[in-house]
C-alpha cells in the first residue's frame, strides 16, 4: 500500500536536488525512497553529518571549548609560549638547546 509524503523544502534546494537526480537517471521520488531504504538499511542517516567548516558537530564543539579553554589559559599566563616553530619542536622532542 502506497502513502503519500509532503515535505517542505526551499525552492532552490528542491531546484538543485532535482539537478542532481535527474543526471542520475531519476526523479524526486526515487531519489527520496533511495534515502529511506538508506535509513532504514543504517538504522540512521547513512552520511555523516559535518558543520561546514568539514568537521563532525561533536568534534566542532570539543574544538571550540578546547580553544576557549587555551585562550583562559593564555590569559591567566598559564599557556607556554613559543618564539618560532623550532623552539616549539626542541620542547615537544626535548631537545635541548
Amino acid at each position: 500500500m502506497n502513502t503519500t509524503l509532503q515535505v517542505r523544502i526551499d525552492s532552490k534546494l528542491k531546484k538543485d536536488a532535482t539537478k542532481i537526480f535527474e543526471s542520475l537517471g531519476l526523479d524526486m521520488s526515487s531519489g527520496v525512497k533511495m534515502y529511506l531504504n538508506q535509513v532504514i538499511l543504517k538504522k540512521g542517516i547513512p552520511f555523516r553529518i559535518l558543520t561546514e567548516n568539514g568537521y563532525t558537530p561533536e568534534f566542532e564543539k570539543r574544538m571550540v571549548a578546547q580553544s576557549k579553554e587555551n585562550e583562559r589559559l593564555f590569559r591567566e599566563g598559564k599557556l607556554k609560549t613559543y618564539d618560532s616553530l623550532e623552539e616549539m619542536e626542541k620542547d615537544i622532542m626535548n631537545e635541548p638547546d
